[in-house]
């Protein structure tokens, strides 16, 4: 579980998050959001742990994240796999090499390890066929193909697919999104979002979703958090976002309507 509790955050004379406190239990999806500044990404760098809180605190499963020992640290986030707005992939590196950055980056050297955890991530994202769908000698085929290619070969959904698949690695117990949706056209970002639910619902993760995309709010998101002005405006199921009786979160809903 993830704990917030009465978190607060300025950074010079201004107050990005303001007294918020919730709870993220194991296995929900949550979307956070709120218009641009309203604190969505620094409460996702408390989270992590990248920022400490000027007061309160933030918990994950039992542990309080700025009192942590760097060693702690590093050993909570690997249970974190993190998606990038921009799945943030290095173009020098093949799709395998991408895929399995972090487990190189802690040390594995077993190219049957990396390779064999690649094609589960890949497979998990559904870059690669079902090997009972299309036999041994087709799925080799496809995997040698995929493999093999750069950032530069695929598209952006593609792009996406490998940057979750990356943050898969290792069966992480948290996985958080930001804006795992933008620049893409609207086809492929239901692509993505079918992605997010299913992943969650199959590998029974917690998903944290920072996005400015209520569509995809209301196709993957159990629980909904909405942040206006470092305050906690909404917290709850989609069905109370869409009905809700505040000013304030029924016009941010409302513009969103208009506008689709």
């Amino acid at each position: 579980m993830i704990e917030i509790n009465n978190l607060k955050k300025r950074f010079g004379p201004k107050i990005v998050i303001d007294g918020v406190t919730f709870n993220i239990p194991d296995g929900d999806t949550i979307c956070i959001i709120g218009k641009s500044g309203s604190g969505k990404s620094v409460m996702l760098k408390h989270i992590v742990g990248l920022l400490s809180p000027d007061e309160g605190c933030v918990k994950v499963d039992r542990m309080q994240i700025n009192k942590l020992s760097k060693k702690q640290i590093f050993d909570i986030r690997k249970q974190m796999g993190f998606v990038f707005q921009s799945a943030a992939l290095f173009d020098s590196l093949t799709v395998f090499e991408n895929s399995i950055l972090g487990m190189y980056e802690h040390g594995n050297r077993n190219f049957d390890e990396l390779e064999k955890e690649s094609i589960r991530v890949l497979s998990a994202v559904q870059l690669l066929p079902d090997i009972n769908d299309v036999g041994e000698t087709a799925f080799q085929k496809e995997w040698q193909i995929l493999k093999n290619k750069k950032p530069s070969d695929l598209s952006g959904g593609m792009k996406k697919r490998v940057g979750v698949a990356r943050a898969l690695v290792g069966n992480p117990k948290y996985i958080f999104y930001d804006e795992p949706t933008t620049g893409l056209d609207p086809v492929t970002s239901q692509q993505i979002d079918e992605l997010i639910a299913n992943l969650a619902n199959n590998l029974s993760m917690t998903s944290v979703v920072i996005t400015h995309d209520m569509f995809s709010v209301f196709r993957i998101a159990k629980t909904v958090a909405m942040l206006h002005d470092g305050k906690l405006r909404y917290f709850g199921d989609v069905e109370g976002l869409k009905n809700s009786n505040d000013d304030v979160v029924s016009e941010f809903v409302d513009r969103f309507i208009l506008k689709a």
